[in-house]
């Protein structure tokens, strides 16, 4: 009999698991708040990366890239936000590297064990003089605490921090699963202007753990869109120390598929969390798409709806204007028979095969009130799913990006 996973949430965050201490503090990176951040393994962990497909790449995931490629092994991770480091050459490429550097003496580790991230403003250099003593003084003051401090320091225009953790049994184990994640604007799939840092206790290759990571962040990060905008420096990492003692397991594992949807899980908590966080957004908007002939041509219907102004703008006004829902699904680029789809909200039916008409707008209107809001396409020509996340298009999405460097 198969076995089916049941997850518990826990607090703690990236540091719920065992193992993992983290810091974070203000160093003047930005004008105010905390802005730069470590999270560490007291003993090496096995890692795993993906990273923004955008051919403008900041010098972090450059630097990050060429770190996976040398080691398997992740001790430290460190990060800033307010400056993104990105487009700023030869220079900016120097300054990563430093970053690994300091953080690699400042704990005593080897420099490939150490891995970057930033986010923020484009075309501007680190103020690399406050940050060498931030990363010291992080250093020595790494706790089991320090989990909502990164949460906040990495935060950009976020209106609130993004985290969770959740336990399972894999074996005669508790294994831990610990996330940190910001995204607010300059969302897209592959990925979004976001930064994750997962954490686990779980022993697990590094293979697998690659392979996990990129099936869990294909149904979860790169299923959230809240402006189309695909960032420089978006990136995902995870860290496994093996500190939770599980057997080890190989891929067509029992264990393998329960860490699988655990990591899953986790994911998708958090990509839910910065799709409702959009910039100015008021509402959380979930696409589901049934009925398709393959998950990736649901997935890309459901991107095409998701990534609709047009719809956008509707759901913000209350409006059940199904029409903007099923052009979008016409332009998808999915070869689909119009004649066939249906559109419901929530549990309400809107549009019916033959274009038949069930709309109550009254009932419509109440659904599209509420701060989440659920699309039904049946596309009725397979039987493939897939789920996407957005959010609504408001006024403050324009205030807040017309004056974002400032």
């Amino acid at each position: 009999m198969k076995e089916e996973l049941t997850v518990h949430e826990c607090p703690g965050g990236v540091t719920a698991p065992q193992g993992f201490h983290a810091a974070a503090m203000y160093c003047g990176i930005r004008k105010a708040k905390k802005d730069i951040a470590m999270i560490v393994s007291k003993t090496p962990a096995t890692v795993a990366g993906v990273f923004t497909l955008n051919k403008t790449q900041a010098a972090p995931i450059l630097v990050d890239k060429a770190q996976l490629a040398k080691s398997a092994l992740c001790s430290a991770v460190i990060v800033n936000s307010g400056n993104a480091n990105a487009c700023t050459g030869e220079r900016g490429f120097n300054d990563a590297w430093d970053m690994v550097r300091e953080t690699a003496k400042a704990l005593n580790i080897p420099e490939e064990q150490v891995m970057v991230s930033s986010t923020g403003v484009i075309g501007q250099y680190m103020p690399m003089e406050k940050v060498f003593p931030a990363i010291k003084e992080l250093a020595s003051g790494l706790s089991r605490s320090g989990n909502k401090d990164v949460a906040e320091a990495i935060m950009t225009t976020d209106t609130y921090p993004k985290e969770v953790a959740v336990q399972f049994t894999l074996g005669a184990a508790t294994v831990t699963i610990g996330g940190v994640a910001k995204g607010s604007g300059m969302i897209a799939p592959n990925m979004a202007t976001m930064l994750g840092f997962i954490t686990t206790d779980a022993a697990i290759s590094q293979p697998l753990l690659m392979k996990a990571l990129r099936a869990a962040n294909n149904r979860s990060f790169n299923r959230i869109t809240v402006d189309g905008d695909m960032s420089t420096n978006d990136q995902v990492l995870i860290l496994a120390n093996g500190h939770a003692n599980n057997a080890p397991f190989g891929e067509n594992s029992e264990e393998f598929v329960l860490f699988s949807a655990a990591l899953e899980y986790v994911l998708i908590k958090l990509a839910k969390m910065i799709a409702r966080d959009g910039e100015g957004a008021t509402k959380l908007i979930e696409i589901q798409v049934k009925g398709a002939r393959t998950e990736d041509e649901a997935a890309q219907v459901g991107k095409a709806v998701a990534n609709s102004n047009l719809v956008k703008t509707a759901i913000h006004g209350a409006d059940a204007n199904w029409g903007r829902i099923l052009a979008a699904v016409g332009y998808s680029g999915v070869d689909i028979n119009p004649d066939n789809v249906e559109i419901s909200f929530n549990d309400l039916p809107v549009l019916k095969k033959n274009y038949e008409i069930v709309l109550d707008e009254e009932k419509a209107k109440q659904i599209l009130l509420q701060e989440n809001v659920l699309i039904v396409i049946d596309l009725n020509q397979g039987n493939e799913f897939a789920r996407f996340w957005t959010c609504d298009l408001t006024k403050e999405y324009v205030h807040i990006n017309a004056s974002y460097r400032s």
